[in-house]
């Protein structure tokens, strides 16, 4: 895992290398510790393909991380990311809550971009 990056929601295009594309497990969430706008955050890196999506590791509905332990989330048998606290239930193309107490919600967005394999901040 990589740790202590610094960057922006609005840095460079490119900048700041996070982690290997091949490291990242397809369909599966993966949490990655990174620095965002000078505070230390838990991240999900959401593969799938070639296209790495990212989110804090934030619940809308009561502000706290979705895993259950560090890096280790809960699925839906559809695939969904499900909040250990509260069961608020994320499908992973946009971050949107689709059921649960905070349905309608997204999850706060961390643009990400693939470059020469290697996930970017954007």
């Amino acid at each position: 895992m990589t740790e202590g990056v610094r960057t922006s929601l609005n840095p460079e295009p490119g900048a700041a290398p996070l982690v290997a594309l091949e490291a990242l497990p397809d369909g599966v969430p993966f949490a990655l510790d990174a620095e965002v706008d000078g505070v230390a955050e838990s991240l999900i890196l959401h593969r799938s393909g070639d296209r790495v999506r990212a989110w804090l590791n934030i619940c809308p509905h009561a502000g706290r991380r979705l895993d259950w332990a560090p890096g280790r989330f809960l699925l839906s048998k559809a695939g969904q990311l499900v909040c250990a606290a509260h069961g608020a239930t994320f499908e992973l193309d946009a971050g949107e809550c689709v059921a649960g107490p905070c349905r309608g919600q997204s999850l706060r967005a961390v643009p990400v971009v693939v470059i020469d394999g290697t996930v970017r901040f954007a």
